[in-house]
């Protein structure tokens, strides 16, 4: 495996967890209110549609 495919992957690796974090604002679930439960489930839930476009796209990049 060359260099540029491990930084990459692991760019990737610290975006993913990144955004978890965001999403969840910091909180542990039992700390928040049943909205802002929601929120973070829908926000989970476009974080990971957003990924499976990037996905989709770097396929289609090879």
């Amino acid at each position: 495996m060359n260099m540029n495919r491990l930084i990459n992957m692991g760019m990737r690796m610290l975006m993913r967890k990144g955004v978890d974090v965001m999403a969840k604002r910091g909180k542990q679930p039992e700390d928040m209110t049943p909205e802002e439960r929601a929120q973070a489930k829908n926000a989970q839930q476009s974080v990971q549609k957003a990924q499976k476009g990037m996905r989709a796209a770097r396929r289609f990049m090879r």
